[in-house]
């Protein structure tokens, strides 16, 4: 960033009392740690924006920004894309998964003269407001699926405001999944030529939400792979970037193998996507993949602790797409599993979901639920015929177990608790 940028973002009154609001947010924040109200991972945030609305502009400007978004990975994404980028340089990032207008404004704020590149995990509602406020460099776009109806409304709706606000944003690079007809027909409203479009084979094993053509509503091509319309002949884009024999490679010439420190097929299509994006930066492949090769957890996801005894693997999963590749990873997993759910508003609070989740591939296991909704998935799980007991509390849970190997797996406040309680448990230990 020049320093002409630098000086300009903080020049005149304005500038002088955007600066001040900086202070007095991150004393906000520390604070809101002090009292134990919050990890200070929005309040400096939300201080900021409501004393200068444009905080978060000009936190962005003349800096290089790296916006990720999509229904699931978000968080691992960013946090491979920032370990790549990390390896070139300074990065900023929301590490916390804070991806909200606040959240970012927090983040941003910890390098307030713009030196390094931010690389930020967007709410997939959130994006076209921050694609906007911060003219992004880059967009990663990875999927989309239902989550939360009761806060976001319909799948199909977040596609329209993707292509809309992408039209509004010609300097931006797009990265984008191939592999989801809904990613595909948003983009390709907002880029027809597919110029700066970088698209990449990430695959897309759930489709129940686009169980019809995007774009005209008729069947697919059964015999088409991976996908393609019948009537109007939408058809997934060539991809620059796949996965092939366990490398990663592109049409390029690159090619790199694809180890990884975190689990599942998921987690190697996150990295994939974070792989092009790095391209994009002018990193090259071998030096992101080593930097994301050092990633072995994401703010407690895949952590892997012994409490009591016990050896803890824990595992987020927050909708029905979600709860699929996680269970996937469960059945490599030996041991007893704990699956948890909550319904507050930061899970939605509708748990009607639960009956999309294919919870029949716990059959023969040995689980345990618990969570504040421990009796609705009780019931999915007895229609499912899926044995099990109920335990609502997670630490009574983990103490009870006689086996040596716990998977817990949870939607996001039922983790939150659950990592409250395994990192406090492996301390003590």
């Amino acid at each position: 960033m020049h320093r002409s940028q630098t000086r300009a973002r903080w020049a005149g009154p304005s500038g002088r009392w955007a600066l001040l609001v900086l202070v007095l947010a991150g004393l906000a924040g520390w604070l809101s740690r002090l009292t134990g109200r919050g990890a200070g991972g929005t309040m400096p945030g939300r201080v900021a924006m409501w004393l200068v609305p444009d905080m978060l502009r000009r936190l962005a400007v003349g800096r290089r920004t790296v916006l990720v978004s999509g229904t699931n990975g978000k968080s691992t994404t960013t946090r491979l894309l920032a370990a790549a980028v990390a390896s070139r340089g300074a990065v900023v990032t929301n590490a916390d998964g804070a991806n909200l207008r606040s959240g970012l404004i927090t983040a941003l704020m910890r390098d307030r003269h713009g030196t390094a590149t931010a690389v930020l995990e967007v709410d997939e509602v959130a994006l076209p407001d921050v694609l906007a406020a911060t003219g992004a460099d880059v967009v990663v776009l990875l999927n989309l699926s239902r989550d939360q109806l009761d806060r976001v409304g319909e799948v199909a709706a977040h596609g329209t405001r993707w292509a809309a606000a992408l039209e509004q944003a010609p300097h931006a690079r797009v990265v984008a999944n191939a592999d989801d007809p809904l990613v595909v027909t948003a983009v390709r409203h907002a880029r027809p030529t597919e110029s700066d479009v970088v698209w990449v084979a990430a695959g897309a094993p759930w489709r129940a939400d686009a169980a019809l053509c995007p774009e005209c509503g008729d069947a697919w091509d059964t015999a088409a792979a991976p996908w393609r319309c019948a009537a109007c002949g939408l058809a997934a884009p060539a991809a620059r970037w796949k996965q092939l024999d366990g490398h990663v490679v592109s049409t390029a010439g690159d090619c790199s193998p694809l180890r990884l420190g975190l689990p599942g097929r998921a987690n190697a299509a996150n990295a994939l996507m974070a792989a092009a994006a790095a391209d994009l930066l002018a990193i090259p492949l071998e030096v992101g993949l080593s930097g994301m090769r050092g990633v072995r957890e994401v703010d407690g996801r895949y952590l892997s602790v012994v409490v009591a005894g016990k050896r803890v693997r824990l595992l987020l999963a927050k909708n029905p797409a979600g709860w699929q590749e996680v269970l996937d990873q469960v059945a490599e997993i030996p041991g007893r599993v704990l699956v948890g759910v909550n319904a507050r508003d930061a899970d939605g609070v509708d748990p009607s979901w639960l009956w999309d989740v294919p919870f029949e591939r716990l059959r023969g296991r040995d689980v345990v639920v618990f969570g504040e909704c421990a009796l609705d998935l009780s019931v999915r799980l007895f229609y499912g015929e899926v044995p099990h007991v109920v335990q609502p509390d997670i630490a009574a849970a983990i103490v009870a177990a006689d086996t040596p190997e716990l998977v817990v797996v949870a939607n996001y406040t039922a983790f939150v608790r659950a990592r409250s309680v395994v990192r406090s448990g492996a301390a003590a230990a």
